[in-house]
């Protein structure tokens, strides 16, 4: 599991959901938590991290959202060599099978299906801190 301190940036359009997904990874014990509403504040808050020496550890974000969509935000944090091995999850309401694989090619860490649950969260963040800390 990643350690309290981890530094997570949470992306979702929906401010309720943003608030659960910190309720749920407070009682997890995570404090460094931050929020952007969409990928384009998102991309623009990853760099403001890394420009201020405390760049974020785990990226939690939604799919479908306007401006810059998860998928394309992940793609963008991919395309750099800082963000390479970036943990990043996806949540979603698809669970169509092409829509899954578009994510495993653009490489996610991993995917949550939405409605999320606390004990799939912890599971899903378990399973990639474990692939993250393999390397």
């Amino acid at each position: 599991m990643f350690p309290p301190h981890t530094r997570i940036l949470i992306v979702d359009d929906m401010p309720s959901l943003r608030d659960l997904l910190k309720a749920y990874l407070r009682r997890l014990s995570f404090r460094n938590i931050s929020e952007a509403d969409d990928g384009r504040m998102a991309y623009q808050a990853l760099l403001a991290a890394k420009a201020s020496g405390a760049p974020f550890e785990l990226v939690i974000s939604d799919w479908n959202m306007p401006n810059l969509d998860g998928l394309e935000f992940l793609k963008l944090v991919r395309s750099s060599p800082d963000w390479k091995n970036l943990p990043f999850i996806l949540l979603t309401t698809e669970s169509e099978k092409a829509k899954v694989i578009e994510a495993v090619m653009a490489q996610v860490s991993n995917y949550m299906v939405k409605p999320v649950e606390e004990n799939t969260l912890k599971e899903k963040l378990t399973k990639v801190w474990e692939k993250a800390t393999a390397r």
